[in-house]
């Protein structure tokens, strides 16, 4: 077996470090321990031009926009943006909510919020841990009471990463107290624009600002947002 990376992974290696090299300011390298929050600007720079090339989301299917780019591409893309530290990628957008819409979402869903993220025009979080519910999502308690056309959203959500930054969020709320608590739990998209939605930042013992506190006071979610059963 050949472990070797073929001619048209290396020939892409070149491209991208070629690229990044051009794009990412000289002092780059002198950057370290900064936030991804310190270099926002660039963040979204290089992002609207990774996506440009195609390589933002070029793991994604062609139906939704990717080039259905095979495993070991999508690790030279991975290894060179790590290697060089470089800001940009959209982990929330192309890794959780893509694929995600891709398997549960609607036909509607799909058009509405994939083309964003493939374009590099928005950002997403994830609206997951609670104070009282870090990693036992089960015990999770913001609600999302049924009101017909709309969810009506209570709770809370902490350690939200880049909720300040960012345009919608995956929500994970209670839809059905009666349950058993690992069950009644539904998968809402959040425009975090909505009135009622309160953002407190958390700053870390460094001094930086990556996490937030999201609070939701009677926040209306349309049922088209809600994602899968």
């Amino acid at each position: 077996m050949d472990f070797r990376f073929s001619q048209t992974q290396e020939a892409f290696r070149k491209q991208l470090t070629d690229f990044l090299r051009r794009e990412l300011p000289s002092q780059w390298k002198d950057s370290v321990g900064m936030s991804e929050d310190d270099n926002w600007d660039l963040t979204i720079q290089i992002r609207k031009k990774l996506a440009k090339q195609g390589w933002l989301t070029m793991h994604w299917p062609k139906e939704y926009g990717g080039q259905q780019a095979s495993p070991m591409l999508s690790l030279v893309f991975n290894e060179e943006m790590s290697y060089h530290r470089a800001p940009g990628r959209d982990a929330f957008g192309t890794r959780m909510l893509g694929p995600t819409l891709m398997i549960y979402g609607t036909e509607e869903q799909k058009l509405k919020f994939l083309p964003p993220v493939g374009r590099g025009e928005i950002q997403w979080c994830q609206g997951y841990s609670e104070p009282e519910a870090g990693s036992d999502l089960a015990s999770l308690s913001t609600s999302a009471k049924d009101e017909g056309d709309h969810f009506l959203v209570n709770g809370s959500k902490i350690w939200t990463s880049l909720a300040h930054r960012s345009d919608w969020m995956m929500l994970l709320a209670r839809t059905n107290p009666e349950a058993p608590k690992h069950r009644g739990i539904s998968f809402l998209l959040v425009d975090l624009k909505s009135d009622g939605i309160t953002i407190n930042d958390i700053i870390n013992m460094a001094g930086t600002h990556e996490f937030n506190q999201v609070f939701f006071d009677n926040v209306r979610v349309p049922k088209s947002n809600l994602v899968g059963q």
